[in-house]
């Protein structure tokens, strides 16, 4: 296939197309909500008023309003439904035919959609991500044609090295400079991980993404494996997905009819592949080292680096491992150019981060955002708030991360900002918490998790997260004193200093965050002196700044 015959497929593809699009999202959490069977009705309505000439129903992927399902969108009249039953279905067809809908008008208008900036998401909720014309349609696989035909492998990495695109898995590490170090590996077997092993709790970025627009994800691996020498390609992704999974599935084979997979792509030397690897559900699969060895067949558990997976990964072979979210990046990188990516967000971080935006709040669901936005705006402007009450703290990057005060709302989303904070980026889940939430409580909730998680490899992650998850415990039955909570301090630094992985390197991030900036509610716990007060001691120290 030539660039002229893909870009017929898109042609064609857009003169098929009806006048009247009814954009059904069928995305999990609509799913959940029976939107199957509202997508269902809307089509029945179509053919009983004999539209079926102008209007066509699509099933899309996410349209990000996620609390607010099943979602129905009508364009091009910009008319949005949000909470549609089936048996309101039948009215919407009936508003485009000149009556009156009774599903609940959404407002496309809210500051829920009108900040954000959509690169990665931006079919989301447009396409059916089941059909691949759809995606060849809005420009789809043309960056990869671009890459192989316009450019050589090293240029490909300095445009994205240029455009200043940071891991989105949470460390926030340069992406130019991961592809760079793989692909200066000598000739040979190398291999390109897509890490969809998405696992904080209140996270559902990367699931949206796989069940929006696969083929995103299949294009800016295909591209990576270029630039970096790579022929093979593998995406690991949980069980927990099956959506995801299935409609991987789906992307791979059609790319795989259309040549966009296999051998000689787009009639050039360059051969690709890609497989599934389903995951068994174990947290620390998401560690780089643990999902290599989940793909070989052991037990995922991490291994100390150097040497790092970039030199010697997969089957002892260089490779690069991305996330979701940064495969999804590349396509429009390449098509825009570095610069324009680079004018979005900050000085060191660059272009948009998707949120699932989650806890006591009146609007969640999925936002992408430029960096440099502050938790303010998202959780006030975009999110509405908290609906009773008022903003306690904001936890960001899950049992990695930290929980932020309310009073450090302006500060802007970004890597530096949120570590300085004693938080991270994470990979980005965002959960709001109220006046009514017990701080100490959260630690132990993301202390649980941690050690239900820990593989179990090193003996600081291994006994230290139950050691402090015991701790807590004993602190919410007010059975500890002072010393208890020096101790608990004590022990959160040596296992956040001596633990062999990220999980077990983090873990102690939502305790320390609590204590520095709630440490009053940690002192109120506390079993007191004779004289009813606390030691001294207590007072606010530097732990986790």
């Amino acid at each position: 296939m030539d660039l002229a015959e893909l870009k017929e497929i898109a042609e064609k593809e857009r003169v098929a197309q009806k006048s009247i699009r009814v954009h059904c999202c069928t995305s999990t959490g609509c799913q959940a909500a029976n939107s199957l069977t509202v997508k269902k009705n809307l089509e029945t309505a179509v053919k009983q008023l004999g539209l079926s000439e102008r209007v066509q129903v699509v099933g899309v992927g996410c349209m990000g309003f996620c609390g607010r399902g099943p979602l129905v969108q009508v364009e091009p009249l910009d008319k949005f439904y949000e909470e549609v039953k089936p048996e309101q279905a039948a009215s919407i067809i009936d508003e485009i035919n000149g009556g009156t809908a009774t599903a609940k008008a959404g407002d496309s208008k809210h500051p829920f959609f009108t900040k954000q900036l959509k690169i990665v998401r931006e079919h989301s909720g447009k396409i059916d991500p089941e059909r691949i014309e759809e995606y060849i349609a809005v420009g789809g696989y043309q960056s990869l044609y671009k890459v192989i035909h316009d450019m050589s492998p090293a240029e490909v990495v300095e445009e994205v090295t240029k455009s200043g695109l940071r891991g989105r898995g949470g460390a926030g590490y340069p992406t130019g400079l991961k592809w760079a170090t793989v692909a200066k590996m000598p000739p040979g077997q190398k291999y390109v991980i897509c890490n969809a092993d998405e696992g904080d709790p209140g996270a559902f970025m990367d699931r949206s993404v796989l069940e929006s627009d696969p083929h995103k994800i299949i294009e800016g691996m295909a591209i990576a494996g270029y630039a970096v020498g790579a022929s093979e390609g593998f995406i690991y992704v949980r069980a927990e997905y099956p959506l995801a999974i299935e409609r991987l599935q789906i992307a791979i084979k059609q790319a795989k009819k259309y040549g966009f997979l296999g051998s000689q792509i787009f009639e050039s030397p360059f051969d690709f592949k890609i497989d599934i690897r389903i995951g068994a559900g174990a947290f620390v699969c998401g560690e780089e080292t643990a999902l290599i060895e989940s793909i070989e067949g052991g037990r995922g558990m991490p291994n100390p680096r150097p040497p790092y997976p970039a030199v010697s990964g997969l089957w002892g072979r260089p490779t690069l491992i991305n996330n979701v979210e940064t495969f999804a990046n590349i396509p429009a990188i390449i098509r825009e150019g570095a610069q324009w990516y680079a004018s979005i967000g900050t000085e060191k971080s660059k272009g948009t981060k998707i949120f699932s935006l989650t806890g006591k709040i009146r609007n969640n669901g999925l936002i992408e955002v430029p960096m440099g936005i502050t938790l303010r705006e998202i959780v006030e402007e975009m999110g509405g708030g908290v609906p009773d009450g008022e903003v306690k703290a904001v936890q960001t990057g899950g049992p990695s991360g930290g929980c932020i005060p309310a009073h450090l709302l302006d500060t802007p989303v970004d890597y530096e900002s949120l570590i300085e904070l004693g938080s991270m980026m994470g990979s980005g889940g965002m959960v709001v918490m109220d006046q009514n939430t017990s701080m100490v409580e959260v630690a132990k909730f993301y202390m649980d998790f941690c050690r239900e998680e820990s593989c179990g490899k090193c003996i600081p992650c291994r006994a230290g997260t139950i050691q402090m998850y015991q701790a807590l415990t004993k602190i919410l039955n007010k059975q500890a004193t002072l010393a208890d909570l020096e101790k608990l301090e004590q022990l959160c630094n040596m296992v956040k200093a001596t633990s062999l992985c990220g999980l077990g390197q983090s873990a102690p991030n939502p305790i320390l965050s609590t204590l520095r900036y709630f440490r009053e509610e940690y002192l109120a716990l506390l079993q007191h002196s004779d004289n009813g007060k606390v030691a001294s001691a207590a007072q606010p120290t530097t732990v986790g700044k």
